[in-house]
């Protein structure tokens, strides 16, 4: 864990400071180049890069296919703030952290630690680190998403496939709401079961003649027991870990 956050920190700073000679030790100590007004700038991209490390978190890993999951299971069981949303977060985070630990240690073996023993400059170490990134998300994008804006950048005359490779401009959105799709597929599976649920005991309370006795409250007790018995943590995680490439 100590060595993932180390990571995560290191590769936000990475355009940061991309042409620094002093990384880390002299970076805040003294101006890059002589120049005070560079010392200063390189300082502010640095934090601002920072203070964005969480957004590119979620934008370059399988995050945002677990919380959509897990919030769209939540709302089909009928509860409203249980479990919370930091347990929800949470879970969805270091269930990131198992599915894209090999790609977290190729970044760090390729590109961080070989920057930390100066044995590359800092913008070859980016490209490692990116590396690592992009293939995790080509092997998870659909093809007609990534399509998609290649064809928009086209038409506004950039160029975003040099020699067979697309740039991250079109790869990083493209992932991004392929994941969107695939949680949004994952959860209408997730629902179906519990609307079931929901309208056999709607039938049921409407053939009795309880016409005043909202449905849910006495579905929500079979969803939960339903969802305890076929072991559906267990399942909806495995099946979440193993729809990844």
């Amino acid at each position: 864990m100590i060595r993932l956050v180390a990571f995560i920190a290191a590769m936000v700073a990475m355009t940061g400071i991309a042409g620094a000679q002093g990384f880390p030790s002299q970076i805040f100590n003294q101006p890059i180049d002589g120049s005070a007004a560079s010392w200063i700038i390189r300082t502010f991209g640095l934090l601002t890069i920072l203070s964005v490390a969480p957004g590119i978190l979620i934008m370059v890993t399988s995050f945002p296919r677990f919380v959509i999951a897990f919030a769209i299971l939540r709302t089909g069981m009928g509860l409203a703030t249980t479990p919370s949303n930091m347990i929800m977060v949470s879970l969805a985070l270091f269930m990131t952290f198992y599915v894209m630990a090999p790609t977290f240690d190729r970044a760090w073996r390729e590109g961080v630690d070989p920057l930390i023993q100066n044995q590359i400059t800092e913008t070859e170490a980016l490209t490692r680190i990116s590396e690592p990134f992009r293939e995790f998300m080509l092997a998870n994008t659909r093809d007609r998403d990534l399509q998609l804006f290649v064809e928009i950048a086209q038409e506004k005359n950039q160029t975003v496939v040099v020699d067979g490779r697309v740039d991250l401009r079109a790869v990083i959105p493209a992932f991004m709401i392929s994941e969107i799709r695939r949680g949004f597929e994952i959860g209408f599976l997730i629902m179906l079961p519990f609307l079931v649920i929901d309208l056999i005991v709607a039938t049921i309370t409407m053939a009795m003649g309880m016409m005043m006795l909202p449905p849910t409250s006495i579905s929500l007790p079979f969803k939960i027991l339903f969802f305890v018995l076929i072991d559906g943590w267990n399942l909806l995680v495995g099946s979440l870990v193993r729809s990844f490439n």
